[in-house]
């Protein structure tokens, strides 16, 4: 006859991680339990192990929950509201509240080529149309072009009639064989610069258009100045005006000053510079026919180009492989990362390019208790399942973790579609320490966990167990409850107090975090 442990692990947990075991009676004395018979625990290779013996270690986890992190998600209040997974936020220790790619401002650093690494300022890379001059994209398979070295017979420049070996230099893919031979190409005698590029035949069209919605866009920039000054015009007194002479500084200019926008805003009309005037695009009401063997001609589909090659080359748009070139390669950008709210770094990589480290990174996961999903139960409908959960603790000190149910109305509640029961008791989570987690011989702490609420405990991450009912018959099964903890501010205060004391100040944060535990079991 088979008997249940009396631990309230294996009370509550007859699925989860501990399906596949099977139970029996045995000899061995569960310690949370009576001396009579407990439930013996019987793994798959036959290692027998007490009931509560599972309590003191963290059980096997679902991997693919565990480490699923988009599952957990929590809410950001920026400019508008979103949910995301913690380790694609930041954390603002001047504001101390969460910050997410979209309540940021984005700043490009630097410029440089991802294949020869090298640098170039903002102003550079915009004249060179943000492509590298010295590497090129394959124009089929979009790899990086390599530069391969040969021997072609040249003649003697004294004695036409003899030959002789020179080095010669063209473009080639690894990976899919094309080479600048194929689309003709010339070879050149130095190994990097001065490839042939074809030209555009509207280049001169395009420059003409820009340079004129250039000038338009002057033109409505100093109206709008012309406007601003007029109105700010209005709300100078006229008694200051002529005490502080005002009126004159706006009439005249200061010799040798530079010219600024507001400069123009007393220029004559005639005395603009010269309007730049384009012809506008004519209709063609004639189209070219198309050739006579069009529709009979048999057709390679090697020689044409795919979509994605016509769209990468939109200023020819070649039909046929053979007119495939090369394409400069794309610079990429190293990019800070701005609170909106304070104007504080959230990140800020190092200007080289070949170092991948930065000089500041202010990741959510570095500061916020991390929740993630150990085991989930058969969720059924209106029946009470035990989830289990892991709390880590990023920061080296002890946190103080509270988990609270939301009240009803709660604006955040909207996407819950269960009822959560969490433990009421404040649960204490050790802090971080890189050498403990490797030392077997250390004494672990001892916390005075309940067991009905703690599962297992190891390091700085704890397990913990909450109770859940959905609430619908079918569909995904969501949570929502509050995080509140700790947090200690490390960061020096932007107004010191008047002693000068410089401590560390210890605030409460709170979090809405929402968890998918999957659909329910009919």
């Amino acid at each position: 006859m088979e008997a249940e442990c009396p631990c309230p692990w294996h009370r509550g947990n007859t699925g989860g991680p501990w399906l596949g075991l099977k139970r029996r009676t045995g000899p061995l004395t569960c310690p949370a339990g009576s001396r009579a018979q407990a439930g013996v625990v019987t793994s798959a290779g036959g290692a027998v192990t007490s009931g509560c013996a599972a309590r003191r270690s963290p059980p096997a986890p679902k991997m693919a929950s565990l480490l699923q992190s988009e599952r957990v998600l929590y809410l950001v209040r920026g400019e508008k509201e979103l949910r995301a997974p913690l380790p694609q936020l930041y954390f603002c220790r001047y504001c101390s509240e969460l910050r997410s790619l979209e309540c940021v401002s984005h700043e490009v650093d630097s410029h440089y080529c991802p294949s020869c690494l090298e640098n170039m300022p903002s102003a550079e890379a915009k004249l060179k149309k943000n492509r590298c001059a010295n590497c090129f994209d394959c124009p089929c398979c979009m790899h990086t072009l390599s530069t391969r070295a040969t021997s072609i017979p040249a003649p003697l420049p004294d004695d036409p009639a003899k030959t002789t070996m020179k080095k010669a230099y063209y473009l080639a893919c690894g990976f899919c064989r094309w080479t600048s031979r194929d689309v003709g190409m010339a070879d050149k005698s130095v190994a990097s610069g001065g490839w042939q590029e074809p030209e555009n035949p509207h280049t001169q069209r395009i420059n003409k258009l820009v340079e004129y919605y250039q000038q338009l866009a002057q033109k409505e920039k100093i109206e709008r100045d012309r406007k601003k000054l007029a109105r700010r015009r209005n709300y100078v007194p006229h008694a200051y005006s002529d005490k502080y002479s005002l009126g004159t500084r706006l009439q005249r200019q200061r010799p040798g000053a530079p010219i600024s926008a507001l400069a123009g805003l007393c220029l004559k009309e005639g005395e603009d510079q010269k309007e730049i005037k384009i012809e506008p695009a004519d209709a063609v009401e004639e189209v070219e026919p198309l050739p006579e063997d069009y529709y009979t001609r048999p057709i390679n589909l090697t020689e044409v180009t795919t979509l994605r090659q016509r769209l990468l080359q939109p200023d020819f748009q070649p039909i046929c492989a053979s007119q495939l070139y090369p394409r400069h390669k794309h610079l990429l950008i190293k990019r800070s990362l701005r609170c909106r709210k304070c104007e504080h770094n959230l990140s800020k990589p190092e200007f080289n390019p070949t170092s991948i480290k930065f000089k500041i990174q202010l990741v959510a996961v570095n500061y916020i208790p991390e929740v993630r999903i150990m085991s989930i139960p058969n969720l059924r409908y209106m029946k009470e399942s035990q989830v289990l959960l892991t709390l880590t603790n990023p920061v080296e000190n002890v946190t103080h973790v509270t988990l609270l149910e939301c009240e009803e109305g709660d604006p955040d509640n909207i996407n819950s579609t269960a009822k959560v029961a969490v433990p009421p008791k404040e649960l204490i989570l050790a802090g971080k320490d890189a050498a403990a987690e490797y030392d077997e011989l250390a004494e672990p702490q001892d916390f005075q966990d309940d067991p009905d609420v703690i599962a297992f405990r190891k390091a700085n991450k704890v397990g913990v167990f909450i109770k859940v009912t959905p609430q619908k018959e079918e569909g995904e099964v969501i949570v929502s409850f509050k995080m509140k903890h700790e947090f200690k501010n490390l960061t020096a205060p932007i107004r010191p107090n008047e002693d000068g004391d410089h401590t560390s100040e210890v605030i409460w944060l709170t979090h809405h975090v929402e968890l998918s535990l999957g659909p329910v079991l009919p």
